[in-house]
This record gives C-alpha cells, structure tokens and sequence, in this order.
C-alpha cells in the first residue's frame, strides 16, 4: 500500500517502481503552493487569450471538469469551445509516445493557436508517478515543462539503477533543491489529492487504462493519432 513514507525512501531500485494499474487503452519558484487558484491567462497569440499554466477555477459544473485534488493547469485558449483532457502517466509508455510523437503537432495547430484548451491530469499508476507529479505540480506555472521534460527523458530515469535520485537530476534543472525535493515528496496534502484525483478517475470516468483523452467530455475510443483528435477537435469547432 502506498502511503507518504514510502515516497521518501523509494527509489534504491527499480522494483518500487511496481505497476499497479496497467498502462493501455501561483508562482513559477519551485515553492509555489499546488492549491493556489489563479483565475486569468497571462499570454495571448494575436487577439487569441492563452493560459499561461496557472492554475484555474473549473469552467463548468460538469463532473469531468470538476477535478478531485488539483485544480487544473490548462494549456490553450481561455475562450475556447474545445476541450481536450489527457489522463497521464509519466510512467507509461504509450503516454511518453503520445507526447514525442503526437503532442508537439497537437501542440502547434491545436494549443498554441488558442482553438482548444489542453489538460494534462495526473493518474498515478505507482510510486515514481507520485514523485514526478509532486514536483510538476510544486513547479507552478512550470507545470507543462517540467512534466515534458520527464516524458521526453522516460527511459533514463525508469531504467536507473536509483530512478528516485534519477528523477531528482531531473528536478534540479527547475531549480529544486535537495531539502526542497524532500519537502515536496513527504507533503501529505499533495498526496492526499493525487490519490483522490486517481480514485475520481476511476470511479466516475471509467478509467481503464493511460493515456485516455476526453474532448468535451466524451472519452476517445482508439488510439490517439493527430489524425483521429484532429478530426474529433474539428468537428466541434
């Protein structure tokens, strides 16, 4: 059973990294708190608002868009009619695929051209999930970069020898400090939410397996190709 000691000491080998759910179908210091809720963007792409990865209030009182633990950090237009959820592991395979190999197109004609808001919501499937989130979530508005950068470095720190001193390299590079890593992987109220936002998924979205995309909504049956969200994303536009 996970519980917040366990993240402390995790890490000394590769099998505390354990899958326990299959993989398949503020401020920008790293002391930034999880749980403040910034309202508005802060950048813009023309005469398009964007987020600019704060934080924000839900944009609905649908269930989907009403997060148990954090609140969520959108990418994309702030007005816009489409959006696109991604339930993501750091962990998993075919989430670190989507991101290297979808992601960035999806990223360029979707998100930052502001026609669809863009979520990247935390389902932790085992224990270096939950050190990554903490450390995305304590990074504030650096969220989206910091999450990336574990997405794009997947197969170094998951095959280290110690993945938890693997995933603190990582973290350093966005200013973390020994004492500060520490502090963020023992903090019980982060963990208290990421667990809830986990349960939610499960219990309330049918969650079967990582990455799992809902647009509007609705979840996304197959693979996630640019092709089959481009032709869900424009059929809502």
């Amino acid at each position: 059973m996970f519980n917040r000691r366990t993240l402390l000491v995790a890490g000394t080998s590769a099998g505390l990294a354990t899958v326990l759910y299959g993989c398949g179908q503020t401020d920008d210091t790293p002391e930034a708190s999880a749980q403040t809720v910034s309202g508005d963007a802060g950048a813009d792409a023309g005469d398009v608002a964007l987020y600019d990865g704060s934080t924000i209030e839900p944009i609905n009182n649908e269930a989907i868009n009403n997060p148990d633990g954090f609140a969520d950090r959108p990418l994309g237009g702030v007005d816009a009619d489409v959006t696109l959820i991604e339930y993501v592991s750091p962990t998993c395979p075919h989430c670190a695929n989507f991101h290297q190999t979808v992601y960035p197109d999806l990223k360029e004609a979707y998100i930052d051209t502001g026609r669809i808001r863009f979520i990247a919501r935390p389902f932790r499937r085992n224990v270096l999930d939950l050190a990554v989130f903490m450390v995305a979530e304590a990074s504030g508005t650096a969220y989206h970069d910091v999450l990336s950068a574990y997405m794009a470095q997947q197969n170094d720190w998951m095959s280290a020898d110690n993945p938890r001193e693997a995933i603190f390299e990582i973290a350093q590079e966005f200013g973390f400090t020994q004492e500060r890593f520490e502090e963020v992987l023992t903090d019980d109220a982060m963990f208290d939410a990421l667990e809830s936002m986990r349960e939610q998924a499960l219990d309330e979205f049918g969650l079967v397996g990582t990455p799992t995309f809902y647009i509007n909504g609705q979840r996304l049956e197959g693979n996630a190709t640019f092709e089959t969200l481009s032709e869900e994303i424009d059929s809502r536009l």
